[in-house]
């Protein structure tokens, strides 16, 4: 870690780096805390925070110092101006504007080079230990969806899927929600990020459920896509093909392959069927302390696959006014292919309801 950020500081020719965004100063020192700021040089790491959290600061941090400001803007200008940081690279994505102008304005003599892309590199490839925390919340999230199976028939609403399900995450271990579960059924599957309402089931209803869990930090994503009763021929079609799309593109994964490559092994499938203009989205995107972060599969997505990265492979297909399918899993790069890391089955068959 400290190798990949002395080469980061030397290319950018900073002096330090100044961290804000809470994903990364975990990372970084272990604080879980919501408030603070990490500044990293060649020689030393500084948390600096307030009253509020200076005790489990110190009772978290191992490497790096603790020292407190009563006022951040303040006590960042004067821990910058005692180091004599000309240049400072910062999280130009995750800084608020306020907070860099008001640093601008009391260090005008300082340089600030934003680092944004140099930095998202930081945590793209998964340590044993942060893979582990990712299996344990996969693991939460999987027996949590198993046990609201039962919950999952005509007339329930979908706002009741989501509250039991997460309920089931939190009871079984989790920290917290990954993010807002998604139930959408119906002509509602078409919403790529439905947020569970208050509509009722309906037999033969599509119904997608994208649901996740944090487990120390670290993210679950997976969705399902259930059908309620017998599919017809259509819906029958479309699910199959999302699961060739999905199976298509984790074949692609392995070391060297570009992002570009995977979303277009997906795309293609999904295109050649004639629904291409329905899947929007990209194929997938990075999980780890943070449910969104590099690398991004999709048409724009820049590198390649690197063993030890995690990622989602989530093709979709969206009709507005008929409905949709998503079917996503989480995949571990190796040193030849990929593992996935969600265990539940997209096969069609054991996603029919007959209920």
């Amino acid at each position: 870690m400290q190798l990949l950020l002395d080469k980061i500081i030397s290319r950018a020719k900073v002096d330090a780096i100044l961290f804000v965004s809470w994903e990364n100063i975990r990372y970084l020192c272990g604080f879980s805390g919501s408030d603070g700021a990490l500044i990293v040089t060649s020689q030393e790491r500084t948390f600096l925070t307030d009253s509020r959290y200076e005790e489990q600061a110190r009772g978290e941090i191992q490497n790096a110092a603790v020292k407190r400001y009563r006022n951040k803007i303040s006590g960042l200008t004067q821990f910058l101006k005692a180091l004599h940081i000309k240049r400072l690279g910062f999280e130009s994505n995750a800084m608020a504007y306020e907070d860099y102008r008001k640093l601008k304005e009391k260090l005008t003599r300082v340089s600030f080079i934003p680092l944004a892309q140099e930095i998202s590199k930081l945590r793209v490839r998964k340590e044993p230990e942060e893979l582990e925390k990712i299996r344990r919340a996969v693991h939460i999230a999987s027996v949590s969806f198993i046990d609201t199976l039962s919950r999952i028939r005509t007339g329930v609403r979908e706002k009741s899927v989501a509250e039991f399900l997460e309920y089931r995450m939190k009871r079984r271990g989790g920290d917290k929600l990954a993010f807002d579960t998604i139930v959408a059924s119906g002509p509602r599957a078409a919403l790529p990020h439905g947020a569970a309402s208050a509509k009722r089931l309906q037999k033969r209803d599509t119904v997608v459920i994208d649901f996740g869990t944090s487990y120390r930090g670290y993210h679950s994503d997976e969705t399902k896509t259930l059908i309620l009763g017998q599919p017809d021929a259509e819906k029958r079609k479309v699910y199959e093909i999302v699961r060739r799309a999905q199976g298509k593109a984790l074949k692609t994964i392995r070391p060297g392959v570009s992002f570009r490559q995977i979303d277009a092994a997906a795309r293609e499938v999904i295109s050649r069927a004639g629904y291409g203009k329905f899947f929007g989205h990209g194929t997938g995107h990075g999980v780890g302390l943070a449910i969104h972060e590099a690398p991004s599969i999709s048409p724009q997505g820049r590198g390649v696959a690197e063993e030890g990265m995690v990622f989602t492979v989530e093709p979709g297909i969206y009709i507005p006014g008929w409905g949709g399918v998503r079917l996503e899993d989480m995949v571990w790069v190796t040193g030849r292919g990929c593992e996935k890391l969600t265990v539940l089955s997209k096969d069609l068959e054991e996603n029919i309801l007959a209920r």
